[in-house]
């Protein structure tokens, strides 16, 4: 699955629509502690928090993942989007709760199995 096919999927809201989308999904991690989630998040996944930050956009290049998704309806600060849409990062949005989206994502990840 890319980063399109979940964005047109779940319906999320694109904060970067000069990225490219066409990232292969590997997988899925949850988390907002920034420095738990570079050791932690494998290359490829989709990234799901609800930090807003700057940072976010910093660690999620370190960390490798195919984009970032912010939960609960959280919307980016400035920096964070201008920071994004620079490094080439998709980053997207949903009103859905981290724990919803992870399922979802899971399920779709699963058919592909």
């Amino acid at each position: 699955m890319t980063v399109r096919k979940l964005c047109e999927t779940l319906s999320l809201k694109n904060w970067t629509p000069d990225v490219d989308l066409d990232v292969t999904i590997t997988g899925g991690y949850a988390g907002d502690m920034l420095s738990w989630v570079m050791g932690r998040a494998e290359a490829g996944s989709v990234w799901m928090t609800i930090m807003s930050n700057q940072n976010v956009a910093a660690v999620a290049l370190m960390a490798d993942v195919a984009c970032v998704v912010l939960t609960e309806g959280v919307e980016p600060d400035e920096l964070l989007a201008a920071q994004a849409e620079t490094r080439g990062m998709p980053l997207l949005s949903s009103p859905l709760s981290t724990y919803e989206l992870s399922c979802r994502l899971g399920g779709l990840l699963a058919d592909q199995l």
